[in-house]
């Protein structure tokens, strides 16, 4: 370890010598990435990898599950970019968001703009190494990646935008490793899209206040007094699909116990939002990290 240190530090101060702006430039791009916050890339991991393992029935081999891993961060950090590129004059009305680095005056907008199309080239290359199915789906990601941003100013439904993109990558694990969507893997998705919406939600309530002020939309807002038990009804209805998948692929007790673990951690936020306070309702969306990592577990387990 000691040996590498000299040779990184060579490699910082050539970098540094000959991109000194880029350099400069660095910590405000992680920011905008969010690589710093990883709970975006947890939550579209965890079903991500949990479709590659059912669609293979077990690991699905090293190649895929690098090329999904490294998709699944580099696509999120991706729609970061274009989430900001699209809010950067919105996003300085909102006290949780003025200092980002576009609002803030670090960055600009072609910044922004030039990072989603880096990170989406090399998403797009980690797909060709996949098949032709895999391929086609994934122009229908980079789509609703790129316009999710904007859904807030047309439609009090912008989470279910998202979560139409949170769950493709389900669609395009099946894809990839037997080339075609099974039945199940469609109810994996709806599932998926309407856990997203629920923890979406959840999110939402934190900035609820300053989104009315400033006229954004969202299914907090729409939802109103009725938002806890809106999302209770979807987190049942997201129980339920992922039941009836499990019953198409007869999967075992031990994935049945992780739905029922996952159920103990939606209770729990229940219990979280229940005065509706913005930092136990963002203490609660962070929590969906667990729901999705003991569901993969009862998956992984399942194919043991």
């Amino acid at each position: 370890m000691n040996s590498f240190r000299p040779i990184w530090s060579k490699l910082v101060a050539r970098f540094r010598a000959q991109y000194p702006e880029l350099y400069e430039k660095i910590p405000a791009l992680v920011e905008l990435t969010r690589i710093n916050r990883p709970i975006g890339i947890y939550l579209l991991l965890w079903p991500t990898i949990m479709a590659l393992w059912i669609a293979a029935e077990g690991f699905p081999g090293i190649g895929l599950f690098l090329i999904f891993t490294l998709g699944t961060a580099i696509m999120r950090s991706a729609g970061c970019s274009v989430n900001d590129f699209a809010d950067y004059s919105i996003d300085g009305e909102v006290l949780r968001t003025k200092k980002r680095p576009l609002p803030s005056g670090i960055l600009k907008r072609q910044d922004a703009f030039i990072c989603f199309g880096v990170l989406s080239t090399i998403g797009f290359l980690l797909v060709l190494m996949t098949n032709r199915e895999t391929v086609f789906l994934s122009f229908g990601a980079v789509a609703l990646i790129a316009i999710y941003p904007f859904m807030k100013r047309y439609t009090n439904l912008p989470q279910l935008v998202l979560g139409v993109a949170y769950s493709w990558g389900i669609l395009m694990a099946f894809t990839a490793v037997i080339t075609e969507i099974p039945r199940a893997a469609y109810l994996l998705f709806v599932a998926n899209a309407l856990w997203t919406v629920a923890y979406d939600t959840q999110y939402a309530m934190v900035d609820r206040e300053f989104d009315i002020q400033i006229g954004v939309k969202s299914t907090a807002i729409l939802f109103g007094d009725a938002d806890r038990l809106m999302i209770g009804l979807l987190q049942a209805m997201f129980i339920t699909a992922m039941w009836l998948a499990a019953r198409q692929l007869e999967m075992g007790t031990v994935f049945y116990v992780s739905l029922l673990i996952a159920c103990g951690f939606l209770i729990y936020q229940q219990h979280l939002i229940r005065y509706r306070f913005p930092g136990s309702c963002f203490k609660a969306f962070l929590n969906n990290n667990w729901v999705g990592a003991s569901i993969f577990v009862g998956t992984f387990l399942n194919y043991l």
